[in-house]
């Protein structure tokens, strides 16, 4: 997990909507980071892979697993997003598509990886469905997204207004399973040691105390700021333990 995703220095960042995260940016590299650690830990299911990527966002993550696949196709309906992968990630190629109708043909990619995407999305069992026809038998899908309970707890609707629904584990491996798919692992994200120390550090939560500073909209703490910005993917630990109390719900299953 050595690999630090690139900034683009040739094209103007995509800028920050809520909806995704982006590299080089301090006061999101919580989020960032959090994010990199599932596409570093998936990566070798692409080894000599052609792989889809449903829905790409910024594109670092494409660029990632395009350092081990045999090639990556990054696919995401925003075209101004697919204008800059374009120019940011020039080993990922890349094309503007409807996740709701794949543009690939039946059977024609060795993985789909859809990261931090599907809760996005209105019509996941459709989206499922279209992921199993583009692979070939015995294809990996790769999924992450952020655990409903914890992300949103209490709630029947998402925090996050981008969200439309999210889920837990159980209700992921019922999604899959129910699309025709076998789970080969469910696991989840979570705070490493020294995320735990930075979280009693920061009043039990370091989450919580970003929030705090979005919601009240003025300056960062320079503590905060700084612990913020040493976050690296290694501060986080995935596994098959205790899943309901995971960050993100992380999830390897085979056509």
């Amino acid at each position: 997990m050595g690999y630090r995703a690139p900034v683009a220095t040739d094209t103007t960042p995509l800028p920050l909507t809520g909806e995704r995260t982006v590299p080089g940016i301090v006061e999101e590299n919580y989020w960032f980071r959090r994010h990199e650690v599932a596409y570093a830990h998936l990566a070798h299911h692409c080894a000599d892979a052609v792989v889809l990527e449903a829905g790409c966002g910024e594109g670092y993550g494409a660029d990632l697993l395009a350092g081990t696949a045999r090639r990556v196709l990054a696919l995401d309906y925003d075209a101004h997003t697919v204008a800059h992968v374009a120019k940011a990630y020039p080993r990922v190629a890349v094309a503007r598509g409807n996740l709701a109708g794949l543009p690939l043909r039946d059977g024609a990619v060795d993985v789909v990886a859809n990261l931090q995407v599907i809760e996005h999305l209105w019509d996941q069992e459709g989206f499922l469905a279209e992921c199993r026809r583009v692979l070939a038998p015995g294809g990996a899908l790769l999924v992450t997204t952020p655990n409903r309970i914890t992300f949103s707890p209490g709630r029947d609707t998402p925090l996050n207004p981008f969200h439309t629904r999210e889920l837990a584990g159980h209700e992921l491996r019922d999604l899959l399973v129910d699309a025709g798919f076998t789970v080969e692992f469910l696991g989840g994200v979570h705070h490493g040691l020294r995320l735990r120390e930075l979280d009693e550090r920061f009043g039990g939560s370091i989450i919580d105390a970003q929030i705090d500073v979005a919601l009240a909209g003025g300056a960062w703490p320079a503590e905060l700021l700084e612990a913020v910005a040493s976050v690296r993917a290694e501060d986080f630990v995935i596994g098959e333990d205790d899943i309901d109390a995971s960050l993100d719900l992380v999830a390897v299953a085979r056509a």
